[in-house]
């Protein structure tokens, strides 16, 4: 009877988990949606084809080294057969063995799975920043860099159990990654910027920032709601159970938690929006939920709905000022993905010291950990690849549209050519 009660246990807790995984792979939808609304119309052929390919490259970079990096291979690299009737010690002492909670019990294709569609939002996170100037098979060599070294070496500090002392030690906190997954995409799309410079025409001689407007906005929005639903995957799958009571409303807790967090993003970036340019700006709204996405995403289990809408709510403050301000110092980011990412997700690191049980210095070391290894070894790989092959468009590809210069097709051939 315990045995078939562990059986059945364990194919709950691998179906949620698949489950999860999938939601949070159609969220590389909602950033491809995203992105594409929110740049020129010349450049949206491109934006998909970067957005698709990084998916790929992700799973299969992972696959051949990366989960290795992260977890020695788990159960998925370790041949551990868990095909038929299952003995509930036997698998309790793989998934010990492999660095994974003793309690867990689910397939380890399952956790490969959940695993690398966060090493591809990850990824995502990059694409939107270095939009509409960037070469396409640059941005597709650094995916795999990224994918198959950098995020797996920062994920194995701290989810994946490795010997770090400085990180162990000060108990770093961070439940399913404002920092671990988005701030680390944001330091190496920041990275990538700065190697790359701005759009032509971004600034104007006298510095002031020029209004870029994107081509589709409902298509953004889709995005968003896209990247909301899948959200409650990327945190309701970091419980890594379902099974038992206690799981099971801590999973509803992360669930609700991840919602009021977005609602209250959206809101108080509406609002100070409204305040600052006298107009209810949607891309600043957009990225609002994002930002409250974001911020809760390091601590949605133990927060109240009230506490997670507030810290939602800064998130969405934090994402606006920090859009304008890294728009006076000219660090141009087409869809706000640092902002929302980087600026947000040290917010939501520090929110769990603040609201949560973690120290502050556990919390900030972590945070200059993580920063300091993505931000620089992205920006070794960035000038590699820049002083190898190059990673700017020339300024007449620029004009005419990436999508000519890189995929020799337009995404709207039938309005109008970009070159007009």
């Amino acid at each position: 009877m315990e045995n078939q009660i562990f059986e059945l246990q364990y194919a709950l807790d691998t179906f949620y988990f698949l489950i999860c995984g999938a939601l949070v792979m159609w969220m590389a939808a909602g950033f491809a949606m995203l992105e594409a609304g929110l740049v020129r119309s010349k450049n949206t052929t491109e934006i998909l084809t970067k957005n698709i390919s990084l998916f790929a490259i992700a799973s299969t970079m992972y696959m051949v080294c990366g989960y290795q990096f992260m977890y020695d291979g788990g159960f998925f690299l370790s041949g551990v057969d868990t095909t038929g009737s299952l003995d509930k010690a036997a698998v309790l002492a793989a998934s010990a063995e492999n660095g994974f909670d003793g309690d867990s019990v689910y397939s380890g294709a399952s956790d490969f799975f959940f695993q690398v569609v966060f090493v591809a939002t990850a990824m995502s996170i990059v694409s939107g920043a270095v939009a509409e100037r960037m070469k396409l098979w640059a941005f597709l060599l650094f995916a795999v860099v990224m994918t198959g070294f950098i995020y797996p070496i920062e994920g194995g500090w701290t989810w994946g159990g490795k010997d770090v002392p400085f990180l162990g030690a000060l108990d770093y906190s961070d439940y399913a990654g404002s920092g671990i997954v988005h701030m680390a995409g944001a330091a190496a799309a920041l990275a990538g910027v700065l190697v790359l410079g701005a759009r032509k025409g971004k600034y104007g001689k006298d510095g002031s920032a020029q209004a870029i407007p994107g081509a589709n906005l409902p298509l953004a929005t889709l995005g968003t709601f896209i990247l909301w639903m899948g959200w409650f995957g990327f945190n309701g799958g970091s419980t890594l159970k379902l099974g038992g009571i206690e799981v099971a409303n801590e999973v509803a807790n992360v669930f609700m938690n991840t919602n009021a967090a977005a609602s209250g993003g959206l809101i108080a970036a509406l609002i100070l929006a409204r305040l600052m340019f006298g107009k209810a700006d949607l891309t600043m709204a957009l990225n609002g939920a994002l930002a409250g996405l974001v911020a809760i995403t390091a601590d949605p289990a133990s927060q109240s709905a009230l506490m997670s809408t507030i810290i939602g709510a800064i998130g969405g403050v934090l994402v606006v000022l920090s859009i304008v301000l890294l728009d006076k110092i000219k660090i141009d980011d087409p869809v706000g993905a640092i902002s929302v990412h980087g600026t947000v997700g040290i917010w939501g690191v520090l929110a769990v010291a603040i609201f949560g049980d973690a120290s502050f210095g556990g919390q900030i070391v972590g945070l200059l950990a993580i920063f300091v290894w993505v931000f620089v070894t992205s920006l070794i790989v960035w000038l590699a690849i820049k002083a190898i092959m190059g990673i700017r468009v020339s300024e007449q590809e620029e004009y005419d549209g990436v999508d000519l210069s890189e995929c020799g097709m337009e995404a709207y051939p039938e309005f109008a050519s970009s070159k007009g």
